[in-house]
C-alpha cells in the first residue's frame, strides 16, 4: 500500500468507527491496480476484496459507455429524440417540449422521478404523464430517465444494455458485472429501514442503478479510461467519444436538489464531472458515486483511479472528498 497509507487509513477509521459496516477500497493506474484491501464485516461476513457489492448509480456510467458505443457507431446522436423509441412517451408536454438523448444522459429531462422500487415498473413511470420542468431547463437528478437510454439503444441499435455491458467489459477481464442477485453482494445494512425492498429493486434491472459488481471489475475499467488516448485498443470507446463523455451538457442552468450548484459538479453523458466542487484538491475528475456509499472517480491528469466500495446509504460523518483528496495526494 506503499503511497497510499492515508487512503487507506481513512477507510480503515471509519470502518473501526462503525461508521462504514464494511469497506473495500482500490487505486489503479493505466498499467493496473496499485493498491487494494478490505476492511470490516456485513452480519459476520468478513469483507474480502474480491466481493461482489451492489454498485447503485455507478451503473450509470456503464449504461452511459453502451450508449456512448451506440453513438460512436452511427446509430443515434445525442440529438436523437426519445419520442423515436417510444411514441407513446411525453403525455402531458407541450409539443416544442422536445425529450433527447441528451436530456437524458444529463438529468436535464424533466421526467418526473419515482422511488428505486416503483410499484408499476419502471417503464410505466417512465411513460407517466407531465413533467417537471421543460426538457433542459434545468437540472434534477433522475434515475427513470435511463430506461429511456437503453430503450433508445435497443431501437436503434438492437442491443441489450446488459448483454452490451457484459461483452465490452469481458474484454477487460471484468467480468463480474452483473444484475443477478445471485451473486451475493454484501447486504445493504440500512435499506430495509429506510423503505427499500432489495428484492423487488432486483427484479427491476435497472439501467441507472441495478448492477453489482467488484473492486477489480471497475478498477480494470478504470484503467483502461485512462489508457484512452495513448495508441492502444482498450475495447472500450474511441478517444473524441470519451472527450464527448465528459463534455459539460448542464452549462449555468437551475440545478435543483438534490444536487444543487452549490455541490460543484455538471453533468455530461452520464459521467459527474465535479469541475467545482469545493472540497477536491483535483478537480479534474469524473465518474459517480451509488446510493449505499459506492465510489469511482477517474482523475485523468493525476492518472489515477480509485474505487470504494461499502453497504450503507446513511453515513453520517462520512465526507468522500477526503478519501479523494488522500488518493490524489499520494501521488
Amino acid at each position: 500500500m506503499t503511497g497510499y497509507d492515508a487512503a487507506f487509513d481513512w477507510a480503515r477509521r471509519h470502518v473501526a468507527a462503525g461508521r462504514l459496516p464494511t469497506a473495500v477500497l482500490g487505486v489503479a493506474t493505466a498499467d493496473g491496480v496499485v493498491a487494494l484491501d478490505a476492511f470490516g464485516a456485513t452480519d459476520g461476513r468478513r469483507a474480502r476484496a474480491e466481493d461482489p457489492y451492489w454498485l447503485f448509480s455507478i451503473t450509470k456510467v456503464l449504461t452511459g459507455i453502451t450508449a456512448a458505443r451506440a453513438v460512436e457507431r452511427g446509430f443515434l446522436t445525442s440529438q436523437t429524440p426519445l419520442t423515436d423509441a417510444l411514441p407513446a412517451f411525453g403525455a402531458g408536454r407541450d409539443a416544442d417540449d422536445v425529450v433527447r438523448l441528451a436530456h437524458l444522459v444529463s438529468h436535464t429531462a424533466g421526467i418526473p422521478e419515482p422511488t428505486l422500487d416503483p410499484a408499476d415498473g419502471l417503464r410505466a413511470a417512465l411513460l407517466a404523464p407531465g413533467r417537471d420542468f421543460a426538457a433542459g431547463a434545468a437540472s434534477r437528478y433522475s434515475t427513470v430517465a435511463f430506461d429511456g437510454i437503453v430503450e433508445l439503444v435497443r431501437h436503434a441499435a438492437g442491443w441489450e444494455w446488459d448483454a452490451d455491458i457484459s461483452a465490452w467489459s469481458g474484454e477487460l477481464g471484468a467480468d463480474g458485472f452483473t444484475l443477478d442477485p445471485g451473486a451475493g453482494p454484501h447486504t445493504v445494512v440500512d435499506a430495509e429501514r429506510l423503505g427499500l425492498d432489495m428484492r423487488g429493486f432486483a427484479s427491476h434491472r435497472n439501467p441507472g442503478a441495478g448492477m453489482i459488481g467488484t473492486a477489480t471489475d471497475l478498477l480494470a475499467l478504470g484503467s483502461a479510461l485512462l489508457r484512452i488516448g495513448r495508441g492502444e485498443r482498450d475495447g472500450v470507446i474511441q478517444p473524441a467519444t470519451l472527450a464527448m463523455m465528459r463534455r459539460p451538457l448542464t452549462g449555468d442552468i437551475p440545478r435543483l436538489d438534490p444536487y444543487p450548484a452549490s455541490a460543484g459538479q455538471d453533468w455530461g453523458f452520464t459521467l459527474n464531472l465535479r469541475t467545482r466542487a469545493p472540497g477536491l484538491i483535483d478537480r479534474d475528475v469524473y465518474g459517480h458515486a451509488g446510493w449505499a456509499g459506492t465510489e469511482f472517480w477517474v482523475h485523468p491528469t493525476a492518472g489515477v483511479v480509485y474505487v470504494l466500495l461499502t453497504n450503507q446509504a446513511e453515513r453520517p460523518g462520512v465526507d468522500a472528498d477526503q478519501l479523494d483528496n488522500a488518493v490524489v495526494s499520494a501521488l
